[in-house]
């Protein structure tokens, strides 16, 4: 599969895009309001969509209601076109309860593809994965869903060329990694528990010279496609396998035809090479600054990828407010 050649170059559009809904998602920092938070950027992504004259189908959208409203949600399409030309992968914050609390990490991140090229994993809402970057790709082996924490992390520390102690490994926290966690800390590896940011954390294992080797454990089902789409792009390693945290959700994924058994790759959730990943900074961390206001101007940082020419470019942008009033 490959785009249409009017987006070969779409990257910086795409960064435009993750740079004004990160703008909007700003002026939210510390607000403690989840779903007012939501609704504005949605609205603020939508409108970038729509400005980018995008004629794209949401594979992968927030599939939250906000208010009411079903706003990016799967099966969405963008643009006046009859036909969607493109998949888009969207979400306007990975760490929304980060970035209500004020807390480092927020990202605004979105990716496209070639139309068709996106699984998604509906109705499915976890989804269990280990990341790691292009170095220890070789290591990652379908074996290493279900083996102990600690022959997956000896594989990966054999190919780094490191001991298993001087691994670190990004695992979300949550009660039901306690178990993970208490095995990665037998092997005396290092652990970054996250609060929350599903793709940021997946992002940092996925990039080549980070303070992360590996991600490991359950998080966002949809979430999981786009780390699929930036570990892809990378040239990383990824496995993945749905995991219905309640019956409820076990009856509706298997009902929906959908194999909670079966072991992806980031080439089963992402059929294509031609993938165009951008992400940009909303709260600082280790791995984007966040948004920073001078006078009339923002500073922003995005990271833009390509999988096509291997392209990986860190962006500092100064942009005048006046262009998106209307969003802030």
């Amino acid at each position: 599969m490959e785009l249409h050649e009017s987006y070969r170059n779409i990257g910086l559009d795409l960064v435009r895009i993750t740079e004004r809904v990160a703008l909007t998602a700003s002026r939210w920092i510390g607000s403690g309001d989840y779903d007012g938070t939501h609704l504005a950027v949605d609205k603020a992504m939508l409108r970038a969509l729509n400005d980018a004259k995008i004629r794209g189908f949401i594979a992968i959208g927030e599939e939250k209601r906000v208010e009411g409203q079903a706003l990016l949600h799967g099966g969405q399409v963008i643009g006046e076109a009859k036909e969607a030309e493109v998949d888009l992968a969207v979400d306007p914050i990975d760490g929304t309860n980060l970035l209500i609390k004020g807390r480092p990490g927020a990202i605004s991140v979105m990716a496209l593809v070639p139309r068709g090229a996106l699984v998604s994993p509906l109705p499915a809402r976890y989804m269990d994965k280990i990341v790691v970057d292009r170095e220890a790709a070789a290591a990652l082996v379908p074996e290493c869903m279900d083996a102990p924490a600690a022959w997956v992390l000896a594989l990966v520390a054999r190919v780094k060329n490191k001991a298993v102690r001087d691994l670190s490994v990004v695992v979300l926290a949550r009660a039901r990694h306690q178990d993970l966690i208490d095995e990665i800390r037998s092997t005396g590896a290092r652990i970054l528990l996250r609060e929350e940011g599903d793709v940021s954390g997946a992002l940092k294992a996925a990039l080549v010279g980070t303070e992360a080797d590996i991600l490991m454990g359950i998080g966002g089902a949809s979430q999981g496609v786009m780390t699929a789409c930036a570990v892809k792009a990378l040239n990383g390693a990824m496995l993945a396998r749905l995991a219905p945290q309640s019956q409820e959700e076990r009856d509706e994924v298997e009902a929906a035809g959908l194999d909670v058994e079966r072991i992806y790759t980031c080439s089963d959730l992402v059929r294509t090479d031609d993938i165009f990943f951008a992400a940009t900074g909303i709260t600082s961390s280790a791995l984007l600054s966040g948004i920073k206001i001078e006078g009339n101007y923002a500073h922003i940082e995005s990271l833009l990828i390509r999988a096509e020419t291997g392209a990986r470019r860190f962006i500092h942008a100064e942009r005048r407010l006046t262009h998106w009033e209307d969003d802030v």
